[in-house]
Formats: structure tokens, sequence, C-alpha cells
């Protein structure tokens, strides 16, 4: 039996938050699970976590498998450089994870009168003609 960490969509339709659950890899992705560990909850901005963290250790030693999501998202807040440090044996008392994910930041692209112009680029071994 393959057990996964991965999301189970709760909420109202285009209003979704996810739990956090610990499953068998062969149930539906919103049917049975073993163990709810936590909650995701991306309509807030910034996007909010909420975990139980000593049971997501517990899963992780027992050889649970993340999800690509699931591993992104905990990596995002802290948790995997947490986990990586807990299982080399450093002391990880005072160690915090972040609640929330931070936004993307993405450049926006100028059309119109602001734009920058860019002049063609000359190409090598060719001289300006003068006449």
């Amino acid at each position: 039996m393959a057990v996964k960490m991965r999301l189970r969509r709760m909420g109202a339709k285009k209003r979704p938050y996810y739990r956090i659950v610990v499953a068998d890899s062969r149930t539906p992705r919103d049917g049975r699970f073993i163990e709810a560990i936590g909650q995701y909850n991306p309509i807030d901005k910034p996007a909010s976590v909420r975990l139980k963290e000593e049971r997501v250790f517990h899963w992780l030693k027992q050889g649970v498998q993340l999800t690509d999501t699931v591993n992104s998202l905990f990596r995002k807040i802290g948790l995997l450089g947490k986990w990586l440090a807990l299982k080399k044996g450093a002391d990880v008392s005072g160690m915090e994870i972040s609640n929330t994910i931070p936004e993307r930041r993405r450049k926006k692209k100028r059309k119109g009168k602001g734009a920058k112009e860019t002049e063609p680029k000359e190409t090598k071994g060719t001289e300006p003609k003068t006449e």
C-alpha cells in the first residue's frame, strides 16, 4: 500500500480550500483518508497554511510520499528545510515555519506610449554603410 500526503479539495464552487491529508494513493482525490493533518487556503491573501507539525513529521518518518503540490507548499513555508535539519540531527526547536505563502511577483509588460523602444541589433561582421 502506497501512502501519500496530498490535498483534498473542500469548499464551495470557485471558493476552494484544501485539507492536507494522508491517504492511500489508490483512493479518489476527495475520498477516504487516513488522517487530516492540516489546511491550505489559497483564497486568503497571502495564502495561509495551518499544520499539525508533529503529525507531519511522524508521517514523514513512516515514509509517506509527498505529492508535487504538497512538496511545493512545504518548501515555500520552510517545513522541508526543518525536516531535513531534523533528519540530520540538528536542534530544530528554534526554527519557525511560516503560516503564509508569499505571493509571486510578476513583471508587468508595458505597452503603448510609455514602453521602451528597442533598436534592432547589428550583426557581427557587417559595417554600417556610409555614402
